[in-house]
């Protein structure tokens, strides 16, 4: 397993190690003592997954305290675009991105910490996206950011035309408006 720091150092790329032969593949997506010696020690708590199809952008996405999560995301089948976006008030990277493309073809994973927004868009046919939460889903804290805030300046790779979008999706504030976490408590702010 291989660990790339990205220009926010607290997000990071791991790129597992893979065994393929004429038979297929095989890789290990999660071991618990090799991620913590790495600087990835949570307790996931709860796995996902969703089908969706080209075009397809869900996010940006994350949750008020106390169920505010860490994510490990992959990608199955197909290929996105990935994007964390952090949303801690007094960080030196405040308002920055990372964007880095997920697929079955590199088998790249994004470790998302607490205190920054998540979204990713399709860029294949289809795609099957699987993550790791570190705390449980609960609907009354989900919380979101506009993907087309400006001032993030998200080049997503696809036509505006061509997004396919949740309701919600379409409604999120823009990060100037939104509820966002203060990175010298750690604590989440009820206003920006």
């Amino acid at each position: 397993m291989q660990i790339i720091d990205t220009a926010i150092s607290e997000v990071k790329i791991i790129v597992p190690k893979v065994f393929g032969d004429a038979r297929g593949y095989f890789f290990e997506s999660w071991n618990a003592e090799k991620y913590s010696a790495a600087g990835i020690d949570c307790n996931w708590v709860q796995d996902n997954e969703s089908k969706s199809k080209f075009g397809v952008l869900r996010g940006l996405h994350y949750q008020a305290a106390p169920y505010t999560q860490a994510k490990l995301v992959r990608v199955i089948e197909g290929a996105v675009l990935d994007v964390a976006v952090d949303i801690r008030k007094g960080s030196p990277t405040f308002g920055r991105h990372v964007a880095v493309e997920l697929s079955s073809e590199n088998k790249y994973q994004l470790f998302v910490p607490r205190g920054f927004a998540h979204g990713f868009v399709v860029l294949s046919d289809s795609v099957t996206f699987a993550y790791k939460c570190d705390n449980a889903y609960m609907p009354s804290h989900e919380r979101g950011i506009a993907f087309n805030d400006p001032a993030l300046g998200i080049d997503w790779l696809v036509n505006l035309s061509e997004y396919i979008l949740s309701p919600k999706d379409t409604a999120n504030p823009l990060l100037a408006d939104a509820e966002l976490f203060d990175f010298n408590t750690k604590e989440y702010l009820q206003q920006p």
